[in-house]
């Protein structure tokens, strides 16, 4: 194969990778929606209703506060453009895409930590009590959160020799590495993560609009119309996103390997849904059997993790030392 014909195929795979994730992200909302209805006894709304919400929001003018700033009207497009980002790093179906260059966890990371900051300005924008107590919450939820994010990325680097997300998940995808400690301890801290940076229970409910717990809602309840639209479709792009990442770096089996043909990109994109498929039933149960825990609380449980990815920094220190 020619590098022109690489470099098409690699494109190619990029541009079906981010429609992919746009497609998919409401239908996974859709799904968690669905099966926690189904889990209490109740028939709950179709798996399509995301999409509906997101086109009846697109249709509508939002109402904007008088003493809303320029942030807080370009904050929804421009945190959407964050999130989309860091969804173009994370491969999904298939390695080696035209992103795979610049994959790096650290960047990943920080688009995502660009989104959370920017959607916590435009929280505190108009004034409001409630915005102002969803953005402290929330940033003071990702001061324990971006710690324990970057002790799994450095346990990573360590165990690969690369931040690269596409080439830890070339070598994880050979099973070099095998099983270890390291990376069973790294899967339960970033699964932690994952549920805090989302704002799912037990660290906030996204159905949730009562003043004294919500986070994220506090945070939009100020947008309406096509702004809120580009939130809650950013926001359904974010889970997906981490699900995507966490499948990745835990289980790439199934992904089409780099300058793979079309062909390999069908038996990857089936991998890809089963994965994401089992964490969103495995979400689902989850937020069914266990109740939100109480503000005070969410800093001791991003501790746990956070304790944990220490802990796989040391055992891999501990290893290598007696290799």
């Amino acid at each position: 194969m020619s590098a022109a014909a690489g470099l098409l195929l690699a494109l190619a795979a990029q541009l079906l990778h981010v429609a992919l994730m746009l497609a998919a992200a409401p239908l996974l909302v859709g799904v968690i929606r669905r099966v926690k209805a189904r889990l209490l006894g109740r028939a709950g709304p179709p798996v399509l209703q995301p999409w509906r919400d997101l086109l009846r929001l697109a249709r509508k003018q939002p109402v904007v506060a008088e003493n809303a700033s320029w942030l807080f009207l370009a904050a929804p497009a421009a945190g959407f453009a964050a999130v989309l980002a860091a969804a173009a790093l994370v491969p999904s179906f298939a390695l080696g895409m035209a992103s795979a260059p610049v994959a790096d966890l650290l960047v990943i990371g920080g688009l995502l930590a660009l989104a959370r900051c920017i959607l916590a300005l435009a929280g505190m924008d108009i004034g409001t009590s409630f915005g102002g107590i969803g953005s402290s919450r929330e940033m003071t939820y990702a001061a324990f959160a971006e710690p324990a994010l970057i002790l799994v990325v450095f346990t990573l680097a360590l165990l690969v020799g690369t931040t690269n997300l596409d080439a830890i998940a070339a070598v994880l995808r050979e099973g070099a590495l095998g099983l270890r400690v390291s990376l069973g301890l790294i899967l339960i801290a970033i699964i932690a993560i994952a549920i805090a940076e989302n704002g799912r229970i037990p660290v906030d409910n996204p159905a949730t609009h009562l003043e004294l717990t919500m986070v994220h809602e506090a945070m939009v309840l100020e947008y309406s119309g096509r702004h809120l639209a580009l939130i809650e479709l950013a926001a359904a792009l974010k889970l997906l996103v981490w699900m995507t990442l966490i499948g990745t770096v835990f289980v790439p089996f199934g992904m089409a390997p780099a300058g793979a043909l079309p062909l390999w990109w069908a038996t990857g994109m089936l991998a890809w849904a089963g994965k994401v498929g089992v964490l969103a039933l495995a979400l689902a149960g989850f937020e069914t059997a266990i109740a939100k825990m109480r503000v005070f609380r969410v800093p001791e449980f991003l501790g746990i993790a956070l304790l944990l990815a220490l802990l796989a920094v040391v055992f891999l220190f501990v290893s290598q030392g007696f290799a």
